[in-house]
């Protein structure tokens, strides 16, 4: 029953390693486009729904609709129904929501640095050195941005995986031979703990699909039928809402018990919203990729910070001018006004607004720049939100104490 999950950054051997794989294993390759083609299909959900999931794109009403979290659920269930299978290689990103408790699953990455895939990307297709780098950047923003939403780490972190393979250093044969290696392990695990871990993870994915109507935040773990749900969101009236999610869970076919617990962001959410400010927090994000800051902004709306948002330089200099601006978060590079210069005129003429720099392009050199120009904080994308708010926090600190001093 070899479940593979074989996860790549654009322009390495990936396609030519599961392949080969695939030939010499008998095993079929499931992508995410057909993952996301079958659940379509199944539970009728749109396709571009489905993207704008994966993509952390923001859905219309969803903390009413919990739309999101039934697309997730419903790609789990699909994903299932292939494990239960057996035999399969999941390539490409999705395959990520196999949770780390099916053992007989494995994990696999193959990744080079970011110019070794431009040039082979300029190689493989003819591509000029920016389309190449154009394409590189969209898929790993795509990779980013779906395990940051999945686990907060980035895509390429060895933590999520059971084997890196450097595909500047290892050609497609090289990896076959590795990988073919490595699952053997899985050969040590009993048939009937496979076929179970198997069963539970469709229960899971079950349980998932009936929890996503009523709630959000909960992480669902089963083992031999028996439900684990793990609450990470903040909510009202907690023993209440542990006897509806528990209700819910024990409705579900095959389930034997239901346990629920509180998780250790469960509280996470309160980091901002509880402290005493003189002003409503509300923040200004200046970014010029759109998608990106519109998430940021839906994320730091879930924990009550209310923010502005523009994607230029110009625009936050003239926002500045004409609304009462406390806290900036700006990013270094972006078209027209660069964020150095959107810096020094802030610091200049309004030395009050406390400046946040998040960027993704950053180095040590401006780092020191941007600090020496008066900026608050320094962050490198993709940052922590919990670390981006508590850098919130302390820059209102600041602001409240200045305030509060007494006149000299």
């Amino acid at each position: 029953m070899t479940t593979l999950i074989l996860t790549s950054g654009l322009f390495t051997h990936a396609d030519q390693t599961a392949k080969k794989l695939s030939e010499s294993m008998g095993l079929t390759i499931v992508t995410d486009t057909e993952i996301m083609e079958e659940t379509s299909a199944r539970h009728q959900i749109k396709m571009n729904t489905l993207a704008k999931v994966i993509e952390s794109k923001t859905l219309a009403f969803n903390d009413f609709t919990h739309e999101k979290e039934k697309c997730l659920a419903c790609l789990k269930k699909t994903i299932a129904g292939h494990t239960e299978k057996g035999n399969c290689i999941f390539h490409g990103i999705l395959g990520h929501l196999i949770p780390e408790w099916v053992s007989h699953a494995m994990r696999v990455l193959i990744i080079s640095d970011k110019k070794t895939r431009i040039a082979g990307g300029m190689k493989e297709l003819g591509l000029s050195q920016k389309e190449a780098t154009s394409k590189v950047n969209q898929a790993d923003k795509r990779a980013i941005i779906w395990t940051n939403a999945l686990f907060g780490k980035k895509s390429w972190d060895e933590s999520l995986y059971d084997m890196v393979i450097p595909s500047d250093k290892t050609d497609s044969a090289q990896s076959v031979r590795l990988i073919t290696e490595h699952l053997k392990r899985l050969d040590e695990i009993p048939v009937d703990v496979q076929t179970q871990e198997s069963r539970d993870l469709q229960l899971c994915a079950d349980v998932d699909i009936a929890l996503s109507d009523s709630a959000s935040g909960l992480e669902v773990e089963v083992k031999n039928g028996n439900v684990t749900i793990t609450i990470e969101k903040n909510v009202l009236m907690l023993s209440m809402f542990k006897q509806k999610i528990t209700r819910i869970a024990q409705a579900v076919p095959g389930v034997r018990s239901v346990d629920t617990k509180i998780g250790k962001n469960y509280y996470k959410t309160d980091i901002i919203h509880n402290f005493d400010f003189e002003t409503p927090l509300n923040v200004l994000l200046v970014d010029d990729e759109k998608e990106f800051v519109q998430t940021l902004s839906e994320r730091l709306k879930m924990r009550q910070v209310k923010s502005d948002v523009v994607f230029n330089g110009k625009d936050a200099l003239e926002f500045a001018d004409r609304e009462a601006t406390e806290v900036m978060v700006l990013d270094l590079k972006m078209p027209g006004i660069d964020g150095f210069e959107v810096l020094k005129q802030i610091k200049a003429t309004k030395p009050h607004i406390e400046v946040i720099i998040l960027t993704g392009h950053g180095s040590e050199d401006d780092k020191k720049t941007c600090m020496d120009l008066g900026a608050f904080a320094y962050l490198q994308k993709p940052a922590d939100i919990d670390i981006l708010t508590d850098t919130m926090r302390k820059a209102y600190e600041k602001i409240n104490l200045k305030k509060t001093a007494p006149a000299v």
